[in-house]
């Protein structure tokens, strides 16, 4: 027996059908018999409102997965931690043992060894005496704090403050690092501070792994005639830096046309603030303020050389939404790939 199929039109369906509009997203699905209409596709399958359906929780989801993420991978790094501007800053590298700056003290950066204070201000340096005493309490290793030269004493007397009104030890060894000088925090690892543009005293940090190359007159010997030299005395080798990780603090973009700051501009992660991202504040504002605006970093774009850049300080005033907007702008322009540290801000997903 032949089944004839009737031929199944749209033409008498309203326009206000999704398959009428011009961004519908999906094909009109079809049997064999001719297309399958609107109507029965609603009646018959519920197929559209599942769809719809779909998205939304999948749209849920992604921004839930945003809001909720904790920590960046980069480069063979992990960034952690949160900034937010006027708040608290605290970003944190495992791999390193290393914090930057220290506002409030949360309970990852008790076990990293190495503290590196950019300046002066509450929500960059408050928890500091917190994170001395904790990893006493924990018996931890007294760590090491680098600081400013200029704030070097008054972070003396806050301890010795903190000291007498508590009766507690609180060790800890205390770094006043110049601009342009180097500290070795082990044997293949150094710190070197550069000179960042702030409303008072401050400086960023560049952080070099060490490794040493056999020297050029050296290349064309064999394994044992570099061993005889080696166990004679003479130095085979050159000592070769490499920048890894450059964290700014905050700062005018004044360090980008800065020639002492090439490392930053050229270390694997530049981990950056971005106060301002859009037209309700100016840069202009941004600069009375000593921070830096989103479009200065675009307007410099051209000096970057790093292979990731880590966004963060943002104000408060912005959402994750907001964020993820600059974030595209800046990628745009850059081939390093380019990330926010959102953790803190609150989403529309909330």
């Amino acid at each position: 027996m032949q089944l004839i199929c009737p031929q199944i039109t749209v033409s008498n369906l309203p326009n206000l059908s999704p398959f009428h509009h011009p961004n519908f997203p999906f094909p009109i699905p079809h049997n064999k018999c001719g297309p399958v209409t609107a109507s029965a596709v609603v009646k018959g399958s519920g197929f559209l409102s599942a769809i719809g359906r779909t998205i939304e929780e999948e749209e849920y989801r992604k921004a839930r997965a945003e809001v909720n993420r904790k920590g960046l991978g980069l480069e063979g790094y992990s960034i952690e931690g949160l900034s937010i501007g006027g708040h608290e800053t605290c970003v944190i590298v495992p791999e390193l043992k290393s914090a930057f700056d220290i506002g409030r003290c949360p309970s990852r950066a008790v076990h990293q060894n190495f503290v590196f204070i950019t300046h002066a201000h509450l929500d960059h340096i408050g928890g500091l005496p917190m994170y001395v005493a904790t990893r006493g309490l924990y018996s931890l290793k007294p760590p090491t704090v680098v600081v400013h030269p200029g704030i070097k004493e008054d972070v003396e007397r806050l301890f010795d403050i903190h000291r007498a009104m508590g009766q507690v030890e609180l060790n800890f060894d205390l770094v006043a690092l110049d601009v342009g000088e180097t500290y070795e925090m082990r044997n293949d690892l150094v710190v070197r501070s550069f000179k960042t543009h702030h409303v008072i005293p401050s400086q960023g940090y560049v952080i070099y792994s060490v490794r040493k190359k056999l020297k050029k007159q050296y290349m064309h010997l064999k394994g044992t005639q570099i061993e005889k030299l080696k166990k004679s005395g003479v130095e085979i080798t050159d000592t070769i830096l490499c920048p890894e990780v450059a964290f700014t603090g905050d700062t005018m973009s004044d360090f980008f046309l800065d020639p002492r700051s090439a490392d930053a501009l050229r270390a694997k992660i530049l981990i950056t603030e971005a106060t301002f991202l859009d037209e309700s504040v100016s840069a202009e504002h941004a600069r009375e303020h000593g921070h830096t605006h989103l479009f200065e970093i675009i307007e410099h774009a051209k000096w970057i050389r790093n292979k990731a850049i880590v966004l963060t300080h943002f104000s408060s005033r912005y959402d994750i939404e907001d964020i993820r907007q600059a974030q595209s702008k800046l990628q745009s322009k850059v081939s390093a790939k380019v990330v926010a540290l959102t953790e803190g801000f609150k989403s529309k997903y909330s």
